[in-house]
């Protein structure tokens, strides 16, 4: 089988295939309802009920979402990449060859570098 090597934009159309495919869209959907949707849902029906503990544990996660140090993206694609796996498993051997076309490293043979010490010194005239 012939391995092709691809360019920058080659390698860019590919992961933006993978990740705007609607099986993957669905998956992260969910995947974010899980990590972060309950808590804009909470807020909203604490804010409609003018439930005091709602409020404050909506409002408390969804403060801890915007710090810089929250893990909740990627969390959130990582549920979503085992959600793909469990909700579609005939399509493992395609996002199989996509991941492989992403990470796959050029085999350039490396540049023999010059031995400095047979170099002859160069004669001036």
């Amino acid at each position: 089988m012939e391995q092709k090597t691809l360019t920058l934009w080659q390698r860019v159309k590919v992961i933006v295939r993978l990740l705007l495919n609607r099986r993957f869209l669905l998956c992260f959907g969910i995947a974010w309802m899980i990590t972060n949707g309950w808590s804009y849902l909470l807020l909203g029906l604490g804010l409609w009920t003018d439930t005091a503990w709602m409020l404050a544990v909506s409002g408390a996660y969804i403060a801890f979402l915007w710090l810089p140090i929250s893990p909740e993206k990627a969390v959130t694609c990582t549920i979503a990449l085992v959600l793909i796996r469990v909700l579609f498993p005939r399509h493992q051997e395609a996002l199989k060859e996509q991941v492989k076309l992403i990470f796959k490293t050029r085999k350039k043979p490396l540049k023999k570098k010059r031995d400095q010490t047979k170099t002859e010194p160069r004669q001036t005239k």
